[in-house]
């Protein structure tokens, strides 16, 4: 966790709340929203033996406001900038990190109502 330019997860966290915000700076059209909180969580998913790797690693995501609109894209520009931050302060170390998968799991709220991935 910890590497010269400090503790990877704190900083990609604290990466993720701010681009939460500037969401509407970064995608055109998209609504400027007050935010009632940014959560954002890292863990290793197992892998095919059962045990857990520190070469995956997921990132989720959970923002919430009390506006009429949904929060999705801010939900996903909060993971791709944090898995970004990842990369850049991982490189040093190996530049041939992959960003993988990115998408909405869940959507509550807004105009179109509940939304749920559905497993396939």
């Amino acid at each position: 966790q910890k590497l010269a330019k400090g503790d990877v997860f704190e900083v990609a966290r604290l990466a993720g709340i701010m681009a939460a915000k500037r969401t509407a700076d970064l995608i055109p059209l998209c609504h400027s929203l007050s935010l009632d909180s940014v959560c954002v969580d890292f863990s290793f998913p197992p892998d095919e033996a059962g045990g857990t790797s520190a070469a995956v690693i997921r990132i989720d995501a959970t923002v919430s406001c009390t506006a009429k609109t949904g929060v999705e894209m801010e939900a996903l520009t909060v993971v791709s900038v944090a898995a970004l931050t990842i990369y850049d302060m991982c490189k040093s170390a190996d530049r041939g990190i992959v960003i993988g998968q990115i998408q909405l799991e869940e959507k509550t709220g807004g105009r179109s109502g509940h939304w749920r991935r559905s497993s396939v």
